[in-house]
C-alpha cells in the first residue's frame, strides 16, 4: 500500500468513527420506584395462568424465549436497590433483565418473583431495540406521607384529628410516649426518598458498571419515571381521617405533586416523563375510600404544569376478578376458623366441645363445600399472595408493567 492510500484509509477510518459517535444515541434510563407492589410479589410459578386467557397468551410468549426458558432481555439491564422494609439491610441486584427482580429477601439474589419491571423491560426491549437501563428502588410498607415524603413538602405535621386524639385520653392507636413518637417520625420522614435519589445518582455516576453497552461519548437521558405506591397511605386513618368523604386524600395529591417536582429537580430532569401507577387493589368493585384514593393519586396528572409529561395509568382493570372471587371464599374459611376458636354462639363450636383435630376436620369439610376442585386448581395456577399484593398474580403484574412502558413510549402531545 502506497503512502497516499494509507493516508486515505486513515482518513476514512477516522471519519467513520466520528460519524458513529455522532449517530450514537444516549442510553435511555427509566426509574421505577414505590413500595411492595413495585417490589412485586407474583411468583414465577403463576406465569402459566397468563396463557389461559387468549388475550394475554402473547404476553406469556414474550416472557419465555424460543427455548421455553424465561426470557433474558437483549438490550435491557437493571439495577435494583431494595432491602428490609425498615431500610436496615439495603443492597443492590444487577444484571440483564429477566424474571426474578421482584421482592427479594437478599437484594442480590432472586426470590422467584416479579413486579412490573419484567414486562416493562420486555416492552421497552422490543420497542426500542437499543440499550436501556432500569433503576428500580422499592421497599414494602413505606408511605408517601412519611418515608417517601419529598423535601419541598416540609416536615410531617400532625393534623387537627391527630392533635385531638394523641393529646387526649389513652386510646387504641395513640402513642404512649409522644416525644419519642415525634422524634421517630422526624427521623423517618423522607428517609426512603433520600435512599431513592442517592441510589439513582450513584448508578448514573457510572452507568457502565451496570450496563456494559453504555457509551460515555453518547451519554444518557432519563427517559421516564414510574411511581407505584399507595397502600400504606390508603390505610392510614390518622393521617387521612375523613372516611367516606371524596376529598379525604387531598393531602396525598399535594404530596405527590411535590414528589414529582422534587425528583425532577434532584435528578436535573425538569420535563422528565412521569407515570403514576394508580392503585388497583379490589379492582372495579372497590369501596368508596379506595375510589377516593385512586382519584387523589391520579389528580396531579391533570395539573396544567404537568400537561403532556405526567400520566396516570389505572391498574384496577388488571385485577383478577376470577382469583378475587376464590380469595373471598378462602376468607370465609378463615372467618369460620375464628368463629370456632372464639366459640361464637351461632356456629358449630358454641359450647366449646370441639377438639383441635375436630376443628381442623370441620374446616377441611367446610372448605371443600364452598371451594370446588376446579377453583383450587385455578388458585394454585394463578395466585401466590394476598389481596394487597394483587393476589401475587403474574398476569396482573405483567399487564401493569406493559401498560407503564406503553405510557412512556406514547408520543407526548406537546411534541
Amino acid at each position: 500500500m502506497n503512502r497516499a492510500a494509507s493516508i486515505l484509509l486513515v482518513f476514512l477510518l477516522s471519519f467513520s468513527l466520528r460519524a458513529g459517535a455522532a449517530n450514537a444515541k444516549p442510553l435511555k434510563v427509566f426509574i421505577l420506584a414505590g413500595q411492595s407492589n413495585m417490589e412485586g410479589h407474583a411468583r414465577i410459578e403463576t406465569f402459566d395462568y397468563i396463557g389461559d386467557d387468549p388475550a394475554t397468551a402473547p404476553l406469556l410468549k414474550m416472557m419465555h424465549g424460543a427455548d421455553g426458558q424465561l426470557t433474558v432481555c437483549d438490550h435491557t439491564w437493571i439495577s435494583y436497590f431494595t432491602g428490609k422494609y425498615d431500610g436496615s439491610a439495603n443492597g443492590e441486584g444487577t444484571g440483564k433483565l429477566t424474571a426474578g427482580f421482584g421482592a427479594r429477601d437478599d437484594a442480590t439474589k432472586s426470590n422467584g418473583k416479579i413486579g412490573p419491571e419484567f414486562t416493562f423491560g420486555l416492552t421497552m426491549d422490543a420497542a426500542l431495540k437499543e440499550p436501556v437501563l432500569i433503576i428500580k428502588t422499592a421497599w414494602g410498607g413505606r408511605s408517601l406521607n412519611t418515608e417517601f415524603r419529598p423535601p419541598s413538602a416540609g416536615p410531617y405535621e400532625l393534623n387537627d384529628f391527630q392533635r385531638k386524639l394523641y393529646y387526649g385520653p389513652p386510646a387504641h392507636g395513640v402513642p404512649k410516649d409522644m416525644n419519642q413518637w415525634l422524634a421517630e417520625k422526624k427521623k423517618e420522614t423522607g428517609r426512603f426518598y433520600r435512599y431513592m435519589i442517592e441510589h439513582v445518582k450513584h448508578v448514573l455516576a457510572d452507568p457502565k458498571r451496570v450496563c456494559p453497552a453504555y457509551d460515555p461519548a453518547a451519554g444518557f437521558e432519563i427517559a421516564g419515571f414510574v411511581w407505584f405506591q399507595g397502600f400504606n397511605d390508603l390505610v392510614d386513618g390518622h393521617t387521612y381521617p375523613n372516611h367516606g368523604k371524596p376529598d379525604r386524600f387531598a393531602a396525598y395529591s399535594d404530596l405527590l405533586t411535590h414528589f414529582i417536582r422534587d425528583v425532577r429537580k434532584d435528578l436535573g430532569a425538569p420535563k422528565m416523563p412521569f407515570v403514576i401507577g394508580v392503585l388497583g387493589v379490589d379492582g372495579m368493585k372497590a369501596n368508596q375510600d379506595i375510589l377516593a384514593f385512586r382519584a387523589a393519586m391520579a389528580a396531579p396528572a391533570s395539573l396544567p404544569e404537568f400537561k403532556g409529561n405526567v400520566v396516570a395509568v389505572p391498574t384496577a382493570p388488571f385485577w383478577s376478578e376470577e382469583l378475587a372471587a376464590i380469595a373471598a371464599k378462602h376468607d370465609k374459611v378463615r372467618q369460620m376458623g375464628y368463629y370456632l376458636n372464639s366459640k361464637h354462639k351461632d356456629y358449630a363450636n358454641a359450647d366449646g366441645h370441639m377438639t383441635e383435630p375436630e376443628k381442623r376436620e370441620f374446616l377441611k369439610k367446610y372448605e371443600a363445600e364452598i371451594i370446588s376442585p376446579a377453583e383450587v386448581a385455578t388458585w394454585k395456577r394463578g395466585a401466590s399472595n394476598a389481596g394487597y399484593h394483587y393476589l401475587g398474580c403474574a398476569k396482573t403484574f405483567a399487564l401493569m408493567g406493559k401498560a407503564f412502558a406503553e405510557a412512556l413510549l406514547k408520543p407526548s402531545p406537546t411534541h
